[in-house]
């Protein structure tokens, strides 16, 4: 029996908690579930895993933990993002994987992948 069910939520700490949830619906799509004073819940599509944006001082390095977002159209996600002035790497692609990363407004890495 494993001591873990399951991966509830993936937490990121943005500065201004406001602005931040704005940035996550307007340009990625994602929906507000729950809020409180220092934190946020964020829908992301079908998905049964939420992000949680949290109140504190961002961790910018490379070597933090980011989420990958999974997009079945990577080439329009990325046009996307790009035409809403997103800071975002090139496509990528690793194998199978095909990804590009990009950076939410308090330089948060995030990333976006397509695999069959």
């Amino acid at each position: 029996m494993s001591l873990i069910e399951r991966i509830d939520t993936v937490c990121i700490k943005v500065r201004d908690m406001e602005e931040a949830s704005s940035w996550y619906q307007d340009v990625l799509g994602l929906q507000e579930y729950y809020k409180e004073d220092h934190y946020v819940i964020l829908n992301i599509g079908e998905g049964s895993i939420p992000l949680t944006l949290e109140k504190g001082q961002p961790v910018t390095n490379e070597n933090s933990t980011y989420p990958i977002f999974f997009s079945s159209n990577l080439e329009d996600t990325f046009k996307g993002l790009t035409e809403k002035g997103v800071k975002v790497s090139d496509i990528q692609k690793d194998g199978l994987n095909t990804f590009f990363t990009f950076y939410d407004l308090d330089g948060n890495k995030l990333q976006v992948c397509f695999w069959e």
